[in-house]
């Protein structure tokens, strides 16, 4: 079975389970205690600290560890928006950050905070002067992801941090799935971190505030981590994260060289191998393990059942695979194609065979998957009989109304219409998706009874 999934959770890396193992008769007492045990775990999460703030590039006294990056998040932004409250209550955000940082935006907002979400372009990049244009007198906190979890786009977290430095507001960046290949650059304010993504065990986030940083932590506090984590720390998950986090670093250069070629590999061969296929995010700014791609008339959850038969564990943003029958909101900003989406996120060591035997089985696999669901082989050629047509796809789910879309598009004269009833959130991006890579016009979405009518334009 070959593991392409590592950006959800990466597995656990030798050193971190030896580093787990060792720590377990050492760690166990609390080093809050005096007495011999305490006093040898306090030794041993001094150590953990020290190593993961030498990773991070802050000081040891500005690093907590909290029980997952997640927690991280919550408690870093509650505590600069609280320690800032007398600025203002204004937070910034992109619209691809991870759903803990929105999730924080959406608690804030029902508050009575002012939220401004920042866009990104079709790569899933922001730009720099959107966060400098969207800062105000009353912006309390911004938040930036240093690398998409979905797509791989590296963000422009220094040229961000510079703004916001200048007007004098904290950056938050969250780095969980960077900081296992190196240190954030920029003079970013708060960082946060999650160990299960770099191959530490799950259970262990990093929280860090710079000196200097207002911050007011939030909730009930006791005297554990600087106030800023309640609770017994997990010594030896701790070690195991620090350790392993150390031990990824030694490795990441020669590691990250080998993962690009694989995602390259990937990117430039699926296209060739795979029909109408759009392959997603940055093709330079972006982490070297992850590769993200979509295919037209695919339904995601059956063709990752179907990868999942054939030896490959992927993940998918695509919306037939979540209960919310929404797709992505990384792809939803991108504006890019959302059915039969594909995330390959290599971890470490992967053998360049596991690759090449993916590749080989993908095209054979997506093909099955459109032949179940009637998808047309090839751009119907067939002469026109009507200007207009109408595609009623109400109570049909991605990706039938596409495909059902591409069945008629040839049935109407160039410069003739056909419009698509639908009541699936993913046609909002899916049919735009469509028409920009078969080369028709995407008109426009037009209310109707039910749903809503995507209309499109014939041009070839």
């Amino acid at each position: 079975m070959a593991y392409f999934d590592a950006a959800s959770a990466a597995p656990l890396h030798p050193v971190a389970r030896q580093a787990l193992q060792a720590s377990l008769d050492e760690g166990w007492a609390d080093p809050a205690r005096l007495y011999r045990e305490g006093r040898r775990a306090r030794l041993l999460l001094d150590a953990a600290r020290e190593a993961a703030a030498e990773a991070v590039g802050c000081r040891p006294d500005e690093l907590v560890f909290t029980a997952s990056g997640t927690r991280a998040v919550h408690a870093g932004i509650e505590g600069a928006l609280a320690g800032r409250r007398r600025v203002g209550r204004h937070l910034i955000v992109s619209a691809v950050e991870h759903s803990s940082v929105l999730h924080s935006a959406d608690v804030h907002e029902a508050a009575g905070g002012p939220v401004t979400q920042i866009p990104v372009d079709r790569a899933g990049r922001v730009s720099p002067s959107a966060y400098a244009d969207a800062l105000r007198p009353d912006t309390a906190l911004a938040c930036l992801q240093s690398a998409n979890h979905e797509v791989g786009t590296e963000q422009p977290v220094a040229a961000v941090a510079e703004a916001c430095r200048a007007a004098g507001v904290p950056l938050l960046v969250d780095a969980a799935q960077s900081l296992g290949w190196g240190r954030v650059e920029g003079d970013w304010s708060l960082l946060t971190a999650s160990a299960h993504k770099w191959g530490g065990p799950s259970g262990v986030g990093l929280l860090v505030v710079r000196k200097g940083v207002r911050f007011a932590p939030q909730g009930a506090v006791d005297e554990r981590e600087s106030g800023r984590a309640a609770g017994f720390e997990n010594i030896p998950a701790i070690v195991a994260a620090a350790a392993s986090l150390r031990a990824v670093r030694a490795e990441s250069a020669a590691e990250a060289e080998r993962l690009r070629e694989l995602t390259e590999r990937i990117r430039g061969r699926v296209p060739e191998l795979v029909p109408d296929v759009e392959v997603v995010g940055d093709a330079e700014h972006r982490l070297p393990g992850i590769v993200t791609f979509s295919c037209l008339y695919v339904d995601g959850e059956t063709l990752l059942h179907e990868l999942d038969r054939a030896g490959f564990s992927v993940s998918s943003g695509s919306s037939c695979t979540s209960s919310t029958l929404t797709p992505s909101h990384v792809l939803k900003a991108m504006g890019v194609l959302s059915e039969g989406n594909i995330r390959v996120s290599l971890p470490p060591s992967t053998p360049e065979e596991d690759v090449d035997r993916f590749l080989s089985v993908l095209p054979g696999t997506v093909s099955a998957v459109r032949e179940k669901l009637g998808a047309p082989a090839a751009p119907t050629k067939a002469p026109a009989a009507a200007d207009t047509l109408v595609v009623d796809s109400l109570g049909k789910r991605c990706p039938i109304p596409v495909i059902e879309l591409a069945k008629v598009i040839g049935d109407v004269p160039v410069g003739g219409t056909v419009r698509v009833l639908s009541d699936d959130e993913a046609a909002r991006l899916d049919i735009p998706a469509w028409c920009e890579m078969r080369g028709q016009e995407y008109v426009g979405e037009e209310p109707a009874d039910r749903g809503s009518a995507y209309v499109v334009r014939r041009l070839s």
